[in-house]
């Protein structure tokens, strides 16, 4: 039997769309058909990204801060009017500067924390009010690291504070599922995105070498031999964003080239 996605006309609000991988996971989802939102912080890289998108299918954006409680009230109400309800909820985020334990101020780490740990638990807290109320079988993916299992060398803020969104797909796994709401997370790996050329960045500098070193020794750690695309993490997004994931929830799936070491 073919795999069906199921995604044709289905409602999906995705965060940090302009770029990166949120625009690539906007992407997969309405090549598959469904209806979109796509969220980001500068009104101009949205434009952008939303003129992009637009052949593709329906496409609207919402300018919001993903770290500001009153821009995710107001991003979860204006697409769930622009779409007439979210049936899946995207969630990815940017992540702070990289910097060892030790260089961090207690505004980095209050920053951190607010971005990858607080708006994700509220922003899904929100829409599934919404999934609940409206009775529909929602789906909740969350963008989270493998620095979840490993962390990685000199970005200590994102290697703490993402640890969170495992406890937030397990603990909503359950409590959800009653309900119908599948909740799932990815963990990426090295993915082609400013992100990483930035991590390269600080390596290379901390090393006193180039960018392009720093990365040729990282990728002799993965097994697969080369970084990962963004096209190839939206897929995953898709499986889990849609009825090809149907018995799947409380899951972290790692998409990263087979970098992990650690078993489970």
């Amino acid at each position: 039997m073919p795999l069906q996605s199921g995604l044709a006309g289905q409602r999906v609000l995705v965060t940090a769309a302009s770029q990166g991988i949120g625009f690539a996971a906007a992407r997969a989802f309405l090549e598959e058909g469904a209806r979109v939102v796509i969220n980001g912080s500068n009104s101009q890289r949205l434009e952008k990204a939303i003129a992009q998108l637009r052949p593709l299918g329906s496409v609207s954006g919402i300018v919001a801060d993903l770290s500001k409680k009153p821009d995710l009230d107001r991003l979860v109400q204006e697409a769930e009017q622009a779409l007439g309800g979210v049936e899946t909820l995207v969630y990815v985020t940017g992540s702070p500067a990289p910097g060892t334990f030790m260089e961090q101020s207690f505004e980095s780490w209050q920053a951190a924390a607010a971005l990858l740990t607080v708006s994700p638990a509220y922003l899904a807290q929100r829409v599934a009010q919404g999934m609940v109320a409206a009775q529909v079988p929602g789906r909740l993916v969350f963008s989270a690291s493998f620095a979840i299992r490993e962390p990685i060398p000199n970005i200590a803020t994102s290697n703490v504070c993402r640890i969170a969104l495992a406890g937030l797909v397990r603990t909503l796994a359950r409590e959800l599922g009653p309900k119908g709401i599948r909740v799932n997370g990815v963990l990426p790996g090295y993915i082609a995105t400013d992100r990483v050329r930035h991590v390269f960045e600080d390596a290379g500098r901390r090393r006193g070498v180039s960018p392009e070193a720093a990365q040729a020794t990282l990728v002799q750690e993965i097994p697969l031999g080369r970084i990962g695309t963004p096209e190839e993490l939206a897929r995953v997004f898709v499986f889990l964003g849609s009825e090809m994931s149907s018995y799947v929830t409380g899951a972290l799936l790692p998409v990263d080239g087979g970098i992990l070491r650690s078993v489970g």
